[in-house]
């Protein structure tokens, strides 16, 4: 069950709850467990990144811990320098396996766009 978002060349989108519905069809499991199994992968997975620690699941990418320096940012109606004091922030870096799925993806759709294209081009080129 996916959502059309349609920007920036079309997308899709997936919640939680879709996605334990899509977990669920799966693996045949009734979805008040899969919830159960999601909902406390995503709180483990906040605990550890919260610590400092890094999850990593191999194949599809690590969580982590990024800090972020003090900065100074400009405020836009003032034109005032304002002080960004340094923070952490959650961050996921994907891992290969899942980085080159992801790039094989999107080159199977530019060469089917380019092979759709390439007769109209050649007939253009005949005449």
């Amino acid at each position: 069950m996916l959502r059309w978002l349609g920007v920036g060349g079309g997308a899709f989108q997936m919640n939680k709850s879709e996605l334990v519905q899509e977990i669920s069809s799966r693996t045949k499991l009734p979805s008040a467990e899969v919830t159960q199994v999601v909902e406390a992968f995503v709180r483990s997975v906040q605990q550890q990144v919260i610590r400092g620690d890094k999850v990593v699941l191999s194949g599809f990418g690590t969580f982590h811990r990024k800090s972020r320096a003090r900065r100074t940012a400009r405020n836009v109606w003032t034109d005032e320098p304002l002080l960004v004091p340094a923070t952490n922030v959650p961050a996921f870096k994907p891992g290969k396996p899942f980085r080159e799925a992801v790039a094989r993806r999107r080159r199977t759709r530019a060469t089917a766009a380019a092979k759709a294209t390439a007769p109209a081009a050649r007939r253009r080129k005949a005449t």
